[in-house]
């Protein structure tokens, strides 16, 4: 794939934020943002196991999407603590997937606080994620098209992001957030997917306390290289057009999906996978011979 690696700086001031990286919507890593934040020598698998192992928390896995799925229903709960045992013992597809820390666990905000980066962060919506060795994600952007602060702890985590802009390419499945759930990112056929050679995206590895910037609306696959958390921090779209999509995506475009999946069953989320594939590889056809 077309993928370069995503800048890295060791610090940035608010000023040099605004001006190379958001203003552009260009990714980056920040280093040692955090090394201040008492999360960054606390935070770690035993540390959550002994705050919050009797809480009762969410699981997500890499399953195929089905129409009696709602939006954002876990496939499975567990006691925390139960599974951090189960992430530090063996490989699991489980995640957890927006994980409120204010509402679950409010002393965890004596941990950190909320950067400045020039944007105004939304303080009641700090998430958590968690995953085991190669566990992932679909490739997927966040319904409001929020930018988004990604903070890492313990282990690794590869991140690959392409801009919104090359949705055309990336086999996007309609009324929905993500692409083609077949797709593996991380070992792409082009025979199968060959729109995916003309997407231009970025890839890194976050370590402990790093911090990827993720602009607007961009599509990101996370990947678990070992077993461990990230916490997100957001500010609302500041672009006209993607606040308008944030809108437009939670208020219309999800309700509609909603009542389709009731009305139509599977067959509304078979139709969608094979639109996306029809849609893409269309438009690349067109786009060649325009080119010829």
């Amino acid at each position: 794939m077309n993928l370069n690696e995503i800048p890295r700086v060791r610090t940035i001031t608010k000023e040099a934020f605004i001006t190379e990286y958001f203003e552009p919507q260009k990714p980056v890593v920040i280093e040692r943002y955090i090394d201040d934040w008492p999360a960054y020598s606390k935070w770690n698998l035993d540390y959550m196991r002994k705050i919050a192992g009797d809480k009762i928390v969410p699981l997500y896995d890499d399953r195929p999407v089905h129409y009696k799925d709602g939006f954002n229903e876990p496939h499975a709960k567990m006691k925390m603590s139960d599974y951090i045992d189960l992430l530090q013992s063996e490989p699991t597809k489980y995640r957890i997937f927006l994980w409120n820390v204010l509402r679950e666990i409010p002393e965890l905000q004596r941990d950190f606080n909320y950067p400045d980066f020039g944007l105004r962060l939304m303080k009641k919506l700090p998430m958590l994620f968690f995953g085991g060795e190669n566990s992932h994600t679909f490739m997927h952007f966040d319904i409001d098209l929020a930018n988004i602060f990604h903070f890492h702890f313990e282990g690794k985590k590869e991140c690959i992001l392409f801009p919104h802009t090359d949705s055309k390419y990336l086999y996007k499945v309609p009324h929905s957030l993500i692409t083609h759930e077949s797709i593996d990112f991380t070992n792409l056929d082009f025979n199968k997917w060959p729109a995916l050679k003309y997407a231009e995206g970025y890839k890194t590895h976050l370590n402990h306390g790093e911090v990827l910037y993720i602009p607007e609306g961009y599509w990101h696959h996370m990947k678990y290289i070992t077993p461990g958390f990230s916490m997100s921090l957001r500010a609302i779209a500041r672009n006209p057009k993607n606040l308008f999509s944030a809108f437009y995506n939670i208020l219309i475009m999800r309700n509609y999906d909603g009542i389709m999946r009731r009305v139509k069953g599977q067959k509304w989320i078979d139709w969608k996978n094979e639109q996306a594939i029809l849609k893409t590889n269309g438009f690349i056809r067109k786009q060649n011979i325009v080119s010829q």
